[in-house]
């Protein structure tokens, strides 16, 4: 039994509106030979435990994880599918290395949004008696949730065109995103409106692509990298269902993650303590009401922490300094790229948008309308005794 776990290796292939040139299991090898070459690991020799993370709906198929089950190693050995956010595998990896169970273990997050429609595969998480058959998916329950949150706490649409403008900005340094540009303040708001007071911009756009990554006890960890990104703290907590039972502009569940995680990585006051945040923007507004739940600022301060530039990759906090989701990561990887971007940062991979000294980073991921499931790691330079 460990008391310590470690990411040791952080693949990604290249994100893109449409990767036709690959089945899932292809796009799978792309992330997965690349962090074993990294690594000079071997699935047959080092590695223990295989999690992927997909979804039936976004593969057409059931068992979404049957297409790359030969390309991760499950052929005969152990491999477990996660059908939420690829946070929660990290969260869940962490665990099997922590109980003594596993050793070294390679995680998988794969999804090509360009094979279906987002609208159609989001309405089904919806109560198929009451609110499905009303048409609801991710963006019309993010549009209420927004206006919710915009009311309650006077958020504005400008600062949450901001968020957009800093992601993107920071989206073109990172060689993976796709959707990396410059935009004026004025392009942002007058985008089409989606579902109001959402705009085109406000959403992260479909994409195609995987993220890998090995995690391993503190002994193997040691072995590998000189280097790793160590697992400091974990939390995750799911709230109500239906969209009626949430005070919508609040995230009960992502405070309760958030403390869990903070509680188990020794921080006391997050705001003094993180340097940099990888949090999942789906829809740009979340960016600041997830600050808010992770305790970073007070509610409603996340808007003019934002404005005063507090946020951006060369701030006092940092948040998505690599693009965030607004740069263009698929469903379903997006929390595992949170965790690959801070781990990045950690071990001082991050390239051109690389945040100097950061020794404590956040990730954020979660699954399910308006946050519904949420998940916390924290990440350190260092190794902390439990």
């Amino acid at each position: 039994m460990t008391d310590r776990v470690a990411i040791v290796g952080v693949a990604q292939t290249r994100f893109s509106p449409k990767r036709a040139d690959v089945n899932v299991g292809e796009l799978a090898y792309e992330a997965i030979e690349q962090v074993l070459q990294q690594t000079g690991l071997e699935i047959g020799r080092d590695i223990d435990n295989s999690i992927s993370c997909s979804h039936d709906i976004w593969d057409g198929q059931t068992i979404s994880d049957i297409g790359i089950t030969d390309v991760i190693g499950g052929h005969l050995r152990n491999e477990e599918k996660m059908a939420m956010d690829g946070s929660t595998a990290a969260y869940y990896a962490t665990i099997g290395i922590l109980s003594g169970e596993f050793d070294c273990t390679l995680l998988l997050a794969h999804t090509k949004m360009s094979q279906t429609s987002r609208n159609i595969v989001n309405n089904t998480a919806f109560d198929p008696i009451y609110t499905r058959m009303l048409g609801f998916d991710f963006t019309t329950a993010a549009a209420l949730q927004a206006r919710r949150y915009m009311s309650v706490y006077g958020i504005t649409e400008a600062q949450a065109a901001r968020v957009v403008l800093k992601n993107l900005s920071n989206a073109r340094l990172n060689p993976v995103m796709h959707n990396g540009r410059d935009l004026s303040l004025d392009e942002i708001l007058a985008a089409p409106l989606i579902a109001d007071p959402l705009r085109a911009l406000d959403l992260a756009p479909d994409t195609d692509g995987a993220v890998a990554l090995i995690m391993a006890s503190e002994e193997r960890a040691k072995q590998i990298t000189d280097h790793p990104a160590w697992i400091l703290g974990i939390g995750s907590c799911y709230d109500a269902h239906y969209l009626g039972d949430r005070d919508l502009a609040d995230c009960m569940a992502l405070e309760k993650a958030s403390a869990m995680a903070y509680r188990m990585a020794g921080i006391n006051d997050p705001r003094r303590q993180v340097d940099l945040v990888e949090l999942g923007d789906e829809f740009s507004y979340q960016e600041l009401l997830w600050l808010e739940g992770l305790g970073l600022c007070k509610r409603g301060e996340a808007g003019r922490i934002t404005d005063e530039g507090l946020t951006a990759r060369s701030g006092e906090l940092p948040v998505n300094p690599s693009g965030g989701l607004l740069g263009g990561v698929p469903a379903n990887v997006a929390g595992l790229n949170r965790v690959a971007e801070a781990a990045n940062q950690i071990m001082g991979q991050a390239g051109e948008y690389q945040v100097k000294d950061v020794d404590i980073a956040v990730a954020q991921g979660h699954s399910g309308f308006c946050g519904q499931h949420q998940c916390v790691i924290v990440l350190g330079r260092e190794a902390r005794s439990r």
